[in-house]
């Protein structure tokens, strides 16, 4: 059972917010993804966002917690901490997540959890809804190959999770702890172990799901791969989920991505997330990140609302609605199944009231 809807969305449970964008309000995001730091401590061989080159910057941690005060005010519900580096090598990572818990914000990380060493779950737990891991391996060389760091670093993962439940259950905290299995052909054999790995150490889920081609990526190594081949595995995996741990084997996403095809011709999630990159650009679009129509300014420069509110915004917006062709946006983008639910609301089929 998946019951945080990995697979599919929430936007259902903002019915005000939707109600507001269905009246052509203005609306603010729910939901925001921010890049504390463009350095990565690894260079996995499928990630996106090679492009972005790992850059040497961080957010400024002053007008970042200034601009998450404001968000919070403008009803902001969520962010989660990820980006095109690992969030966990900015120094004040801590301070950033403190405050954006007080400013009534959900957090969240994204993260490869080396650098989840004890001292650091034991000061961020507490603030956290979920953490999820990109364990992409259960062996220490297979490991190291896809995330092309060296093999004692899958060990030091395992260790900083098993870690993070003993701490989570002994505090009472409820943040869910889970990892993150990129399915490729490297690795495929070693799904069903990683699964009885996160078992054991006490992990809330293990997410199986598939490669998605960045257009901008610099890797394109699987461009071509077919998850069909890999369906067998789905039997196997659920029937190493319980009560307490689940395996989300995102076959609706595989299939979506075997298929090559979507439902709508319009991007409509646009008003309802964002992104913030480790330079402090606002961009409407993760997918986009170098494409400079979807970049609506930087909190180094602005506020937040003087930002979400400019006629950049607005200009991008009318662009994607007028211009965009869906045909060509990254499968599987984060949104997907946002659009699918706002294509219907937007264009809904006949005989909609008899309920």
């Amino acid at each position: 059972m998946d019951k945080y809807r990995i697979e599919s969305h929430k936007l259902m449970y903002h019915v005000t917010r939707v109600n507001e964008w269905l009246q052509g309000g203005l609306v603010y995001p729910v939901y925001m993804e921010i890049s504390p730091s463009g350095v990565c401590n690894h260079r996995c061989i499928y990630c996106a966002l090679d492009y972005m080159k790992y850059q040497r910057r961080f957010l400024d941690t002053n007008i970042l917690k200034e601009r998450i005060t404001e968000l919070g005010r403008l009803g902001l519900k969520s962010i989660m901490y990820a980006g095109e580096g690992e969030p966990l090598v900015h120094k004040e990572i801590v301070n950033i997540i403190d405050h954006t818990k007080k400013s009534g914000i959900d957090v969240a990380i994204t993260t490869n959890g080396v650098l989840l060493n004890e001292e650091l779950t034991d000061k961020i737990l507490g603030n956290v809804e979920w953490i999820k891991v990109s364990v992409d391996a259960a062996s220490c060389d297979t490991y190291a190959k896809i995330h092309r760091t060296k093999p004692a670093d899958f060990d030091t993962v395992i260790k900083n999770m098993s870690y993070a439940v003993k701490s989570r259950n002994l505090s009472g905290f409820k943040c869910a702890l889970g990892m993150q299995f990129l399915l490729l052909p490297e690795n495929q054999k070693e799904a069903v172990l990683l699964a009885e790995i996160a078992k054991d150490i006490g992990m809330d889920y293990l997410v199986i799901k598939p490669y998605s081609q960045h257009f901008f990526s610099k890797t394109d190594r699987y461009r071509s791969i077919k998850y069909n081949d890999y369906a067998h595995l789905a039997d196997e995996l659920s029937s190493i989920s319980t009560e307490e741990f689940n395996v989300i084997f995102r076959v609706n996403t595989m299939n979506k991505w075997d298929e090559g095809t979507r439902s709508y011709d319009n991007c409509h999630a646009l008003p309802f997330w964002s992104y913030i990159d480790a330079g402090g650009n606002v961009w409407g679009c993760s997918a986009y990140l170098s494409d400079k129509r979807f970049c609506y300014g930087n909190i180094n420069e602005s506020c937040f609302k003087e930002i979400w509110e400019s006629e950049k915004r607005q200009n991008s917006l009318r662009w994607v609605e007028s211009e965009l062709d869906t045909c060509q946006c990254r499968l599987n983008c984060r949104m997907d199944e946002v659009n699918r639910y706002l294509c219907n609301l937007k264009h809904p089929p006949e005989h909609v009231n008899f309920i």
